[in-house]
């Protein structure tokens, strides 16, 4: 049945939800756009010194930072994918869903426990010294965590589920009959995996590798940390240090060209490959591993968990209950600190799936109505904020910022309303909306999930007996979508709680959230009241996590029932 919408009315030829989509659009290339003005704008000397002095280090440690965290974050997420879904093993049912706990703690979170931890006289190296007998750290310590390796294992032990999710999902919808045929013709367990199993999950690995790369690219606090002068690191010095704009949007250009470069060479990396649709296939049956063996999957299953979660949040906790036993309380600026978390992150998730909503309603409206695919251009349009490092974004919105404030201020006058103020640059509204600009992947992704799950028939029964498009997705669309809003509005919450590079760069004076507290506090040496904000961060981060987790239980049942 196909409706032809009505010529007087706007709203039934979807005009409105596509007008929205494209003012969303506009919004996020809006800084895009703005650095490229600002960087032309810049004079030749300001070019030449950074070109020369900043740019070339900090870009060759931002490649060799990437390159060697793509190294391990493939190697444990990819391997451990492998192991729990080809091999029954020792503690396999529980490392299933353990493997994504590090995703509920931030690069800075991690990188914050293990300079305490692993600190000269911190409690490590102390014990350490005390076995050996050793008094002093010039006589023994530690290789210092301070450095390019200590950064790649950090961050590669935290951002490694990415590959772990993409990869696993590839490998339960791999059919049965063919690693079957392929141990009949006589491939053992390594030739079975590199040559059966890892070239059909080469675009999920591809992906999910991609995106530990773009955290790792987004990362900020971890960087800095761990005394690495990276691009985001170079650009956020660079405009707070020396308030020099035109010299942070040099920076932050050169990191989306690098941005663009990772997007394109992943691209290019699976262009030939493409997804294996098995669902009609039987699902592959994990074999049991012998003693040695077993055991051996287990360590190697259990060692990025205790890296990446279990050792930093224990040391976290351990540290948190020593500064509530030794105060009493929390102290009433981090309380101060949680509750503008919780208000910012309500704020931003409230609009970011508000505008999701918009953009995949435009995308349903013109992809079903038309036959064209407008209002899902759009939506892609509207998402790759999510590319863009948070530096960044955060830079290039600076300067629409002032402009729009500039415009209402000089409009207020001449209407006479009042005396100017700031609306955008350096306001809550201002960091609202960056973060809703850098989320909108999230929402959208997840909303135009649950569109796909609607049948597009029970839209056009309810046209016919008269609704609108906004009357249909009003009572026939939001109702079915409730679970889809719900992941994307606990997705986006916590990504929120955890953002950092655009809070630093947009928050107002003498506003802290949890992250930015707790990043005040590395910085000041301190690891007291530290803790305990790290800890929050944490504990809401794991939400997501569970949610994920039931996510591949609901997916490993599908594929046994198939």
């Amino acid at each position: 049945m196909t409706l032809i919408p009505s010529r007087n009315s706007w709203l039934a030829t979807g005009f409105w939800p596509t007008a929205l989509a494209c003012l969303i659009a506009a919004c996020v290339l809006a800084p895009i756009a703005s650095l490229l003005v600002s960087a032309v704008s810049a004079n030749n000397t300001q070019w030449a010194h950074l070109s020369r002095y900043v740019i070339p280090d900090a870009a060759l440690t931002t490649l060799v930072l990437l390159l060697g965290v793509g190294v391990v974050v493939v190697m444990l997420g990819t391997g451990a994918a492998w192991l729990v879904t080809a091999f029954q093993f020792p503690g396999r049912k529980i490392l299933v869903w353990a493997l994504l706990l590090p995703l509920a703690v931030p690069t800075y979170v991690v990188a914050y426990s293990y300079l305490d931890l692993l600190h000269p006289i911190g409690p490590l190296q102390s014990l350490i010294r005390e076995v050996l007998g050793y008094s002093s750290p010039r006589e023994f310590r530690l290789p210092d965590t301070r450095s390019m390796f200590g950064a790649i294992l950090i961050l590669g032990s935290v951002l490694y589920p990415y590959v772990y999710l993409s990869a696993r999902h590839m490998f339960l919808t791999q059919p049965a009959n063919l690693i079957e045929a392929a141990r009949g013709l006589g491939h053992g367990p390594f030739s079975l995996f590199f040559r059966v199993a890892l070239p059909m999950a080469r675009p999920a690995i591809v992906v999910g590798t991609t995106l530990a790369l773009l955290e790792t690219l987004n990362d900020v606090g971890a960087s800095e940390f761990l005394g690495l002068q990276t691009l985001t690191v170079a650009i956020y010095t660079t405009w707070l240090t020396r308030s020099d704009l035109a010299g942070a949007a040099h920076i932050a250009l050169t990191m989306l060209v690098l941005v663009l470069g990772l997007i394109a060479v992943e691209r290019y990396a699976r262009r030939r490959q493409r997804f294996i649709n098995t669902d009609q296939s039987r699902p592959m049956q994990p074999r049991p591993l012998r003693r040695w063996p077993g055991l051996a999957a287990s360590l190697f299953c259990l060692l990025p968990v205790l890296a990446g979660f279990v050792i930093p949040v224990a040391h976290l906790s351990w540290q948190a209950f020593l500064r509530l036993s030794q105060t009493g309380a929390i102290s009433s600026i981090l309380q101060q600190a949680a509750l503008n978390t919780i208000l910012i992150s309500l704020a931003v998730t409230t609009c970011t799936v508000l505008s999701g909503l918009m953009l995949a309603w435009a995308a349903r409206s013109w992809g079903s109505r038309r036959g064209t695919t407008l209002g899902q251009r759009l939506a892609r349009t509207a998402t790759i904020g999510y590319a863009l490092p948070g530096t960044v974004l955060a830079i290039g919105l600076l300067v629409p910022f002032a402009l729009l404030d500039s415009g209402l201020n000089q409009t207020r006058q001449w209407l006479s309303l009042g005396s100017p103020g700031l609306w955008l640059l350096g306001t809550m509204a201002g960091l609202v909306l960056a973060c809703t600009l850098r989320l909108l992947a999230v929402a959208s992704g997840s909303i135009e999930a649950g569109f796909a799950r609607i049948p597009i028939a029970l839209d056009q029964l309810a046209r016919s007996l008269g609704h609108s498009p906004l009357g249909v997705m009003l009572r026939v669309d939001l109702p079915l979508l409730r679970p889809a809003l719900f992941a994307a509005a606990l997705m986006v919450f916590v990504e929120t709680m955890k953002e950092l590079p655009i809070t630093l760069l947009l928050r107002p004076l003498n506003i802290e959230t949890l992250a930015t507290w707790l990043y005040g506090e590395a910085a000041r040496g301190t690891y007291e009241e530290g803790a305990i904000a790290a800890l929050i961060i944490v504990l809401v981060s794991v939400l997501p996590v569970i949610l994920l987790t039931r996510t591949q239980s609901t997916l490993k049942k599908s594929q046994l029932k198939n």
